[in-house]
């Protein structure tokens, strides 16, 4: 890529980017968009009051204002700690970076102009002059390179590690922030066992009942919350229909007697039978036993015991009685918890092969995208392509603008995609399954944004005679062309970055959606609704932004500039949408820390292991010696830190947790904790419906019996209607095949009865009614 293509996509970048800026600041100030920009604040209660005057249509800045003055306090009061170890990234990025930028600006890019190892022509190489091809093979200047790869190595391991211990030190803190956390008591067991004697319920509530007598408080088995949903929304409308039309008879009457008893068939009788009622209450049982999974969340008298049930294998086959500690109630995701233990790595296989598919598909569209920079290749090949070269504007959009542009559309499917894989993997959190979606996106981000435009460009210049035998042929290959493709990460960063934070403070599809549903449909509900940050596409950004700074710092440092620029606007725009914007459901604790310090290693140690090869393909035996050293202890730094704070990020230390249960028991607060534990895992009110069987089996020492059932026989066709009275819902049980059909009406007080039935009408004559009532 030339200078004006690049000149060209800066000025297209720049403008966008100010004029979505621009245009923030003003539609945040109309009241209309107050559920778009400020839904975090309209959650919590805080509204805005707007004055209509001439200021509210004047851009301003004073949101990047109320943005820089809020102190980390503030952040984690409104996004939690997994919005301060983001913002933790972005501040190490930027700190790094600018280091990099320092050194490499004074010292590394005077030396790559001036290196005359290419004939410095303003052409389209003209930006392999700012490159480390320009210094000529052997050069002493190399050693200029390998020093400040050493330096900027060494600060980013030093960042690194006060990062990794603060932000550690954040997780032990957030433990005794909370003391009074339900998932701290909760155990949940997957796998349980089928029993043909049993439901699943009453075998969790025997084994824990068994081995943990001491501790076991009680168990909650979880429902098939789909199945449960359907019948209770039939049960509702079926009620509306019965209710809706009480002076028309249900049945038409019918003037034939029965044979047996006499009786006309459009008579009503009203009787109290207790053996039909427990018929239909086994048979209600016999129901929620078919709508158990073999899943159940366990609840224990103390910290510590939740904590060894979780880590321990419960029986000698170790796919039976799975334990782990059950994450917080609203990250429960209740739908992976129905899904069968021993089904998992049969999903998780099937959805890394889909992973690699996909992967494999997107190869299409990186192949394009550097197919718009090298139209030159491409012209050659396709002669009617020729025509787009006389005029220099297009072809410097062509080549500077839209392969970015291009590219960053076709990335937008990439984080739902991978989002519905971790759905599909069976996470049992929603947390688990966001961070677990972030690690695919990064995985995607460094394949196809960066190793397949380096080599698919590659590729197209020799026109597939590229050949990799081994990993040294690769290495070789990386060398070689990292520096040609800092002027397309160049123009990337711009589009994905700058007109990225644009469109991440307008909130497009909010916005029009709101207005839509507003202005143009005149509806009354909201369109807009409380959103949480999305940590699997932000952060995934970030970290491939930081590979690219690495990378490029001493090869190509002019993309430094267009780096620092993003990560100090994305400081602003990410603590302005975290204050006002996302709201908190659930959070890691801080687990996406130990992803971006991986991220930041593999890009360091990609680094060097580029700039020892290049500095062996420039002939300077002795620059690409010293580089191993430096690649062994980024390594050993890599490992201390494993060892020194990974393990809190996956396990809770005993200490505490013993510590906080004594606590607590000599303060009193372990009954009044225990008290609110059953009830926080209510599966059905955090999914908005009731749970299964409660209007129909009464319940222990209420005031309910089996007389209150009162039972009217009917001649009508079958039809079997279960009433509850004085209750808003009810459910209503279609069955087919009787020869007569019953309703039951069942009423909250002891001494209900039903209303005589009022006289049959006149039998008039119509056709035969059909045997079979179905309610979908």
């Amino acid at each position: 890529m030339d200078i004006p293509a690049l000149l060209t996509s800066a000025g297209m970048n720049i403008g966008i980017s100010v004029g979505m800026f621009s245009l923030y600041s003003i539609l945040r100030k109309q009241p209309l968009n107050v559920k778009v920009y400020f839904g975090q604040r309209v959650s919590q209660g805080r509204t805005r009051n707007e004055t209509l005057c001439f200021e509210r249509f004047v851009p301003s800045a004073s949101w990047i204002l109320k943005a820089w003055e809020a102190t980390e306090e503030d952040i984690f009061a409104s996004g939690g700690i997994d919005a301060v170890v983001f913002l933790r990234i972005v501040i190490f990025s930027i700190r790094i970076f600018s280091i990099a930028a320092i050194l490499c600006t004074f010292l590394v890019l005077p030396l790559n102009y001036f290196g005359q190892g290419m004939e410095r022509v303003i052409d389209s190489n003209a930006m392999d002059l700012l490159t480390i091809g320009n210094v000529r093979e052997g050069s002493s200047w190399l050693w200029a390179h390998c020093f400040t790869l050493y330096i900027i190595s060494g600060c980013a391991c030093t960042l690194l590690y006060y990062e990794y211990k603060n932000v550690a030190r954040m997780r032990l803190e957030q433990v005794n922030r909370f003391p009074a956390r339900p998932s701290n008591f909760t155990v949940l067991v997957r796998g349980v066992p089928w029993c043909a004697v049993e439901s699943y319920n009453e075998s969790v509530g025997k084994f824990f009942g068994n081995y943990y007598a001491s501790s076991y408080i009680a168990h909650q088995i979880v429902y098939r919350s789909g199945a449960v949903q359907t019948i209770l929304e039939d049960a509702e409308m079926m009620y509306n229909l019965v209710t809706a039309a009480p002076a028309k008879p249900c049945c038409e009457p019918n003037a034939d007697r029965c044979g047996i008893c006499g009786e006309r068939s459009n008579s009503f009788k009203a009787t109290s039978s207790e053996s039909e009622t427990e018929t239909k209450n086994h048979r209600i049982e016999n129901e929620l036993r078919e709508k158990e999974c073999e899943a159940a969340l366990v609840f224990f008298r103390n910290r510590y015991d939740a904590l060894v049930v979780s880590h321990t294998i419960q029986s000698a086959d170790p796919m039976l009685w799975v334990t782990e500690l059950a994450p917080e109630p609203k990250d429960v995701f209740w739908q992976n918890l129905c899904v069968p233990f021993n089904l998992l790595w049969i999903r998780k296989i099937s959805v890394f092969i889909a992973s690699i598919i996909f992967s494999v598909l997107f190869l299409l569209p990186t192949t394009f995208v550097q197919g718009l920079m090298k139209l030159e290749y491409l012209q050659s090949v396709f002669p009617w392509l020729r025509g787009l070269s006389r005029r220099s504007y297009y072809v410097n959009l062509i080549t500077g603008y839209l392969p970015s542009l291009v590219l960053t559309v076709f990335l937008i499917i990439v984080p739902p995609t991978m989002m519905l894989f971790s759905t599909l993997e069976g996470a049992v959190s929603r947390s688990t399954r966001k961070r677990s979606a972030c690690v695919k996106v990064l995985i995607f981000m460094f394949w196809n944004v960066y190793f397949s435009n380096i080599l698919s460009g590659s590729w197209i210049e020799r026109m597939g005679k590229l050949t990799v035998t081994s990993p040294r042929d690769l290495c070789t290959l990386l060398a070689e062309l990292i520096p040609r493709q800092a002027s397309f990460f160049m123009t990337y960063v711009m589009t994905s970055g700058w007109s990225g934070l644009g469109c991440e403070l307008l909130q497009p599809v909010g916005l029009l959606g709101n207005w839509l549903f507003k202005c143009v449909l005149r509806k009354e509900e909201e369109f807009c609704r409380p959103v949480t940050f999305s940590y699997h596409t932000e952060v995934s950004r970030v970290l491939l932004f930081g590979l690219l700074g690495f990378t490029f710092c001493i090869l190509a440092p002019l993309i430094l500039p267009f780096l620092l620029v993003y990560f100090f606007f994305a400081f602003l725009v990410y603590r302005n949408q975290i204050m006002n914007v996302y709201f908190v459901k659930y959070q890691t604790d801080g687990s996406y820390w130990p992803l971006a310090h991986n991220a930041t290693i593999f890009s360091l140690i990609l680094t060097q292991v580029v700039a020892a090869v290049l500095f062996g393909m420039k002939k300077s035996s002795s620059a690409s010696t010293s580089t191993i050293p430096l690649i062994i202890l980024t390594a050993l730094f890599n490992v201390f830190c494993k060892n020194r704070f990974l393990p809190v990020f996956k396990n809770r230390a005993a200490q505490v947790l013993i510590e906080m249960d004594r606590d607590d028991e000599r303060s009193g607060k372990l009954e009044a904790i225990l008290e609110k534990l059953t009830t926080s895992y209510n599966q059905f009110e955090l999914c908005g419906v009731e749970p299964p069987g409660k209007e129909e089996q009464p319940k222990k020492g209420s005031n309910e019996s089996l007389k209150d059932l009162a039972i009217v026989k009917t001649g009508s066709p079958s039809a079997a209607v279960v009433v509850k009275a004085g209750s808003p819902s009810a459910e209503v049980v279609v069955n087919g095949g009787s020869p007569t059909a019953e309703v039951v009406v069942k009423s909250d007080s002891p001494s209900a009865e039903l209303p005589p039935p009022p006289p049959p009408p006149p039998p008039p004559e119509l056709e035969p009614e059909p045997n079979i009532v179905s309610i979908k």
